[in-house]
């Protein structure tokens, strides 16, 4: 059994634990209703944008002359994973969710004999999957320093994809990352970028006919490399909210765990405490009687 003072200490750092996850926790609150908003407010403008680029794309179809980005390879022998998850970690399952959902789709291209290439956005992704996939990794972006996720960064991301595509280094290109629905859930989403790829959407603009000036080819080669930037700026956001539920919740739970080990702390030093006096007392009044 610990004594007194092994005790004590060990309550005074638990409290000092706490007052940390305490402190965490209410930065993360903070922080998460930014993001929130951030998150909320691109959704209308990305969902109208793919709504625009799926009836663009339908009526361009598998032709010759549709863009690139839309028609693909012509194979899908090489796909780039983008895995994307935080700098820091203290936020629950979140990393280790979006890691979890790429290692198995890794898995499952390797196993149809597909080559896969994996490239990270954040180093707790890269962390997570460099013991198992290190060799397939082509490279890292670091966004450590980056106090505030802007569109810009996006653009660098989506520069560095585009780049390789126009390399002929892949074939498919697929995003990971976590959807925001509420604190406690977050949701680990696989999202292909390249090729194009769009839900079939049905508004009250589904039976009207446009004329496009230019011709729909001309501006899907104009639009689509925009399109790869918003998915990644909405993936980002995405990411930037959950990251924060997640940690708001993780520091809340670590909160109320310390609370309760300090209770159960407290219960043993007072015992423990009594056992002493109580053994001091016998020992006194058995001297007495001696005498």
């Amino acid at each position: 059994m610990p004594n007194l003072k092994d005790l004590k200490n060990r309550i005074e750092s638990v409290k000092s634990t706490r007052k940390i996850t305490k402190a965490m926790q209410m930065v993360a609150a903070a922080k998460l209703r930014r993001a929130q908003e951030a998150a909320e407010q691109s959704r209308p403008y990305a969902e109208r944008f793919n709504a625009v680029m799926a009836g663009l794309a339908a009526s361009v179809g598998g032709s010759d002359s549709a863009p690139r980005l839309l028609r693909g390879t012509g194979s899908e022998d090489v796909h780039l994973l983008v895995v994307m998850t935080a700098e820091r970690g203290l936020c629950g399952g979140f990393n280790a969710n979006i890691a979890k959902l790429a290692r198995a789709k890794a898995e499952e291209l390797r196993g149809k004999g597909k080559t896969v290439k994996i490239l990270t956005v954040g180093k707790k992704g890269r962390d997570a999957l460099k013991r198992d996939f290190g060799d397939l990794f082509v490279g890292h972006i670091d966004l450590s320093e980056v106090k505030r996720i802007g569109y810009a960064n996006a653009q660098d991301v989506a520069k560095d994809i585009l780049t390789r595509f126009d390399d002929g280094e892949f074939d498919v290109a697929t995003i990971f990352y976590s959807k925001f629905q509420n604190v406690v859930t977050q949701i680990p989403t696989a999202q292909q970028i390249i090729p194009a790829s769009f839900e079939d959407t049905e508004d009250d603009d589904s039976s009207a006919v446009f004329d496009y000036e230019p011709s729909e080819e001309a501006i899907l080669a104009e639009l689509l490399p925009k399109g790869v930037a918003t998915a990644i700026f909405s993936a980002l956001l995405e990411n930037g909210a959950s990251e924060q539920g997640a940690r708001m919740s993780a520091m809340d739970n670590a909160t109320r765990n310390a609370g309760e080990m300090i209770d159960k702390l407290t219960i043993q030093f007072n015992r423990s405490r009594q056992a002493v006096i109580t053994n001091e007392l016998i020992e006194i009044i058995s001297g007495a009687e001696a005498l």
